[in-house]
């Protein structure tokens, strides 16, 4: 784990972070993290008949899962990036086992707050403002640090991930970046958890 004890260590950090930014001042939380590894990278398959993407990962305890998304989109190192837009989605997993001393009672919460501890440690100050609401079975965990020497036009920076339990032993991290607005952000994150599928991992090969 990287941490930055000095604001302007923070600044540096922040700037670079900016690349990620969204109109709104959203970013990824797949960004500047050590990221947890998927076992094997999702598979993505575009149906040119439907114009529609199917995304699915394996998880390692048996099970996979499974999400569709409108038009073409392509494999990338973090998950999956639009290819008629700057729109991503990164997709990661964290084990039980990473979050066990975290004290909160479910373990979409524990791994809330442990994004929360790791960004504040890397950027060295607490955030502002933190929300964590539920959104059907998953959770939607930001934060935001606001100075006026960040280079957005409202001077603050929000970082924000879904939170999906998939098994009591897994959770599914789903980060987008490269979104205009909050209403077309709110869209494509609805559509996500309505159409995300968890199933034995037979289902999602072939």
């Amino acid at each position: 784990m990287r941490s930055v004890k000095s604001w302007g260590a923070w600044m540096c950090q922040a700037t670079v972070m900016v690349v990620l930014t969204v109109a709104f001042d959203v970013h990824a939380a797949n960004g500047p993290l050590d990221q947890p590894l998927m076992s094997k990278p999702v598979q993505v398959r575009f149906d040119g008949m439907t114009r529609q993407t199917s995304v699915t990962g394996e998880v390692p305890s048996g099970l996979c899962f499974s999400f569709s998304l409108p038009e073409e989109w392509r494999l990338t190192a973090q998950g999956v990036k639009s290819a008629l837009s700057d729109v991503e989605i990164g997709v990661s997993l964290r084990s039980a086992a990473e979050l066990r001393d975290m004290p909160q009672p479910d373990l979409a919460s524990r791994d809330a707050a442990f994004l929360q501890r790791d960004y504040e440690e890397l950027l060295g100050r607490p955030a502002q403002s933190v929300s964590l609401s539920s959104q059907g079975g998953a959770k939607r965990w930001s934060a935001t640090w606001i100075d006026a020497n960040l280079p957005t036009a409202s001077r603050a920076m929000t970082v924000e991930t879904l939170i999906v339990p998939l098994s009591n032993e897994w959770v599914l991290e789903l980060s987008l970046s490269g979104i205009d607005t909050k209403d077309a952000y709110d869209s494509l994150a609805q559509r996500l958890l309505a159409r995300l599928k968890v199933q034995g991992r037979a289902s999602c090969q072939g």
